[in-house]
This record gives C-alpha cells, sequence and structure tokens, in this order.
C-alpha cells in the first residue's frame, strides 16, 4: 500500500502553490523528503529559498500541503514539517494543531491570510492574462476582437486552463461565455478603451512574478546545491 499513497501524496503535493510565485511547491523544489508508512502516516519536509522568508507566505505554504496531504486517500495521519526556517517552530505547530495563522502567532498576527491569498490570486490572474493574449495579439487578432472574446473562444493550452483555474478560486467568473478580459477586483469586464493599461499591467505583473520566481529559485539552489523532491527529471 505504502508506494501507491506515496505516489498519491506527492500528486497531492503538485496541487501546492507558492501563493506569490503561483508555481508548485514540487516543481520549485521546496519538497525535500516524503515517506508513508504502512499504516498511513504521512510525513514531508520542506524548504524555502532563505532563513527568513515570509512566515505568512510559508504557514500558507505549509498548511495547504498538510490539506492537501490529509486528504489523499489511505492516509491515516499527516505531518508536514518545514525546515531551516527562523518561525519554524510557531508554523509546524499551528499547522499540525489546525490553529490558524492569528492564533499561531498570537500577539504578532491580528487575522487570517484569506485577503493575502486573494490579492495573490488576482496577481495570477493579470499574469495569466497576459500569458494568454500576447500569442493572440502576436497571430494579428485586432484589440477590438479581443476586448469581446470570452474564455471559451481560447485555443486550449496550459495558460488558459491554468486562467480557469485561478478565476474559479477566486470567485471569478470562469466559464466558456465568460470574458477573457475582466478585472479581477471588481469581476467587471473591461471594455476596449481600458484594454491598452489592463494588459500593460498583466504584462508587468507577469514579469514581476517570473523575475521573482528566478530569483527564489536561485537562492534556494544557492543554499542547498540539490534538487528537491520531485525535481529529479527536470
Amino acid at each position: 500500500m505504502t508506494a501507491p499513497v506515496r505516489d498519491r501524496v506527492l500528486a497531492a503535493l503538485d496541487t501546492v502553490r507558492d501563493p506569490e510565485l503561483d508555481e508548485p511547491v514540487t516543481s520549485l523544489g521546496f519538497v525535500t523528503s516524503c515517506t508513508v508508512t504502512g499504516d498511513g502516516d504521512a510525513r514531508v519536509t520542506l524548504r524555502l529559498p532563505t532563513y527568513f522568508c515570509a512566515p505568512n507566505f510559508a504557514f500558507l505554504m505549509v498548511a495547504d500541503a498538510y490539506d492537501a496531504v490529509a486528504a489523499v486517500a489511505g492516509v491515516r495521519t499527516a505531518e508536514i514539517v518545514l525546515e531551516d526556517h527562523f518561525a519554524s517552530d510557531a508554523i509546524n505547530d499551528g499547522v499540525a494543531a489546525q490553529a490558524g495563522f492569528a492564533a499561531s502567532f498570537d500577539g504578532e498576527a491580528v487575522s487570517e491570510l484569506d485577503g493575502l491569498r486573494a490579492d495573490f490570486l488576482r496577481k495570477a490572474v493579470m499574469a495569466g492574462t497576459d500569458q494568454v493574449c500576447r500569442p493572440l495579439l502576436a497571430a494579428g487578432t485586432e484589440p477590438a476582437a479581443l476586448a469581446g472574446m470570452t474564455l471559451g473562444e481560447l485555443p486550449l493550452s496550459q495558460p488558459a486552463g491554468r486562467l480557469r483555474q485561478r478565476r474559479a478560486e477566486l470567485g471569478l467568473p470562469a466559464g466558456d461565455d465568460a470574458p477573457l478580459l475582466i478585472d479581477p477586483v471588481t469581476g467587471e469586464p473591461v471594455g476596449l478603451d481600458g484594454l491598452p493599461l489592463h494588459l500593460r499591467r498583466a504584462r508587468t505583473t507577469r514579469i514581476s512574478i517570473e523575475a521573482n520566481a528566478g530569483v527564489c529559485t536561485g537562492l534556494l539552489a544557492h543554499r542547498y546545491q540539490t534538487r528537491g523532491l520531485g525535481q529529479e527529471d527536470k
């Protein structure tokens, strides 16, 4: 039973993302080990690029990893351990107790992280908008046609699927008849007049996220000089 369950645990970890970079913790190299006993006790260790990575970001990843692993069929107990981080003890203990961020950092945090998660999802939507719109414009799609497109008119692609998923996670329209271009804060369609500014913001957001991802992966590689679990074939 152990090997198939471990495979499912690793697949579940593929769904856990760095909230700022919008990439799986597995592909980023943040997962260092994953074990599952014959009784279904799963233990996963995580690492981050620096000792002082923001504790709210770290908490989200550890908590999301716990939820993903605990939901895997065949897992009896889940333990997620963040290593080599200044707030490891508070984060690991808080997630294990399902205490929430504010209680885990009592006296330091005043609220949960729903707002932060939503902010990052909005950025992911903007970055995804650039990823799907740039190829369309390069292929000759006129701005007026782009402003009137729906998600259902997009060519099938990984960026288009990701954009739909991020919009759905944010509670924004994500069906075939939903407008392609919307304000991720209000959910309102972006018209032709607002198109140039919207696309500039989308491009700037994508570039910022990709630059941060490059810095983080570089710092992680320098810090540990080993690949993470799941990166062996990458």
